[in-house]
């Protein structure tokens, strides 16, 4: 699910490499919150990453 309504910042996939070298699939979830916010004055509940709420485009309800 992690994906962030306002920028679109989804999972991504890649290696986890071991000590030995050894690669296996890896995936890193977006940093997602559920939060309250404003849209067109009334509030609504959205999945909102945290790089989107620090910079502040978003304004929580």
């Amino acid at each position: 699910m992690a994906k962030c309504a306002i920028c679109e910042k989804a999972a991504h996939f890649g290696n986890a490499v071991s000590h030995s070298h050894r690669r296996s699939n890896k995936k890193w979830n977006a940093n997602v919150k559920s939060v309250k916010v404003k849209v067109n004055g009334a509030s609504q509940k959205m999945y909102v990453c945290t790089s989107c709420l620090r910079s502040g485009k978003v304004e929580r309800a």
